[in-house]
């Protein structure tokens, strides 16, 4: 179900602004432990200061204390263009510098700089990409292949279920089978054709702009989702690596995704195989319905695709832990001065 990459952005603009307000992101999946962070500073250790060139999508937020939120050393994060000449790294997002809200540097980039390129969008929704071919040094995406890989969770295992997703929501029966949530509708979306086809089968409530009204905020669609055995978490776009939000908003509030997007390995990076529900795993949409049903009447079924839960918890981080993430990053190539020469190639592959 893999699109081009096509420059249909304008319908995702708005809902990615603010999905990004309150998107989180991380570095690792289970089966990777967590980065090790520096001790504090020493002598040998070298300063890396990095400038955001522009606040994403134009929204100004407060900077991080990379050591005191994070423990990350050795690390200053700036958005002050009068240190362009003195910084090791800048970071460029994507979209403001692909529609042109912000314009690139103008001065000449120092010998020993770094261009950073952040995106969280899919290729879809990523206007302008092919200007930027041999511009940047790293990338830094939810693609696992990235210099920085910045997936939006991962889980965390827990010792004797303290913490766990179990904790606040525990192994109940739902009383409602199927959610869906969206704002972003479009007939030639993947996903509406999928749940077009999936209704005829299993009744499936819809909120948000496209259906029954919800309060806006997280909270009101995990409150909401708590009551759904199941959630169709389905990406507006299907290209590798490409999972949002929307399977995290399902596995916080203890429902069962059902995902269309990327293939089942690359949710399999994230979650254990039992925790979720591939659309591909069924040669039909009707045998899909059909085994949706059958779990909810099953125990013993629903239990195998929940009882994990009692072994993790959730981690999702702000945007600016990704920005002193990418400080590791630059201190360890410093020094090498390879470039992206294909940017888009990569990212639409």
């Amino acid at each position: 179900m893999k699109r081009g990459c096509a420059l249909n952005y304008v319908l995702c603009a708005v809902c990615t602004a603010t999905v990004f307000l309150t998107w989180e992101i991380s570095v690792l999946y289970l089966h990777v432990p967590p980065s090790p962070r520096l001790p504090p500073i020493s002598p040998r250790l070298s300063h890396i200061t990095i400038l955001l060139w522009v606040h994403p999508f134009g929204v100004v937020a407060p900077l991080p204390d990379c050591w005191k939120q994070f423990q990350i050393n050795g690390c200053m994060i700036t958005d002050d263009k009068h240190a362009y000449r003195q910084v090791d790294a800048v970071i460029f997002h994507h979209r403001d510098i692909g529609n042109g809200r912000a314009r690139m540097p103008t001065e000449p980039r120092p010998r020993s700089q770094k261009w950073i390129w952040l995106n969280h969008e899919s290729p879809t929704n990523s206007p302008g990409l092919q200007q930027f071919d041999r511009v940047f040094n790293l990338t830094m995406t939810y693609r696992v292949d990235s210099d920085i890989y910045i997936p939006y969770g991962h889980l965390i295992p827990v010792v004797n279920g303290s913490g766990s997703l179990d904790q606040t929501t525990s192994l109940h029966r739902p009383s409602r089978l199927l959610a869906w949530v969206v704002s972003d509708w479009s007939d030639s979306h993947a996903r509406v054709s999928f749940y077009n086809e999936l209704k005829r089968y299993v009744n499936i409530d819809v909120y948000g702009s496209a259906g029954k009204p919800l309060k806006k905020g997280i909270e009101a669609v995990l409150e909401l989702l708590r009551d759904y055995m199941f959630y169709l978490a389905m990406e507006n776009s299907q290209h590798t690596d490409y999972i949002t939000e929307k399977l995290w908003n399902a596995v916080r509030a203890g429902a069962i995704p059902v995902v269309l997007g990327p293939s089942r390995q690359s949710y399999e990076r994230l979650l254990p195989p039992e925790a979720f529900i591939h659309v591909d795993d069924f040669p039909t949409v009707e045998e899909l319905a059909q085994y949706l049903n059958k779990v909810m009447q099953n125990p013993d079924l629903m239990k195998h695709h929940l009882s994990w839960r009692q072994n993790y918890s959730v981690h999702l981080s702000t945007r600016n832990e990704l920005y002193c993430d990418a400080c590791e990053v630059v201190r360890r190539t410093r020094g090498q001065t390879s470039v992206v020469p294909h940017l888009k190639d990569w990212f639409c592959s």
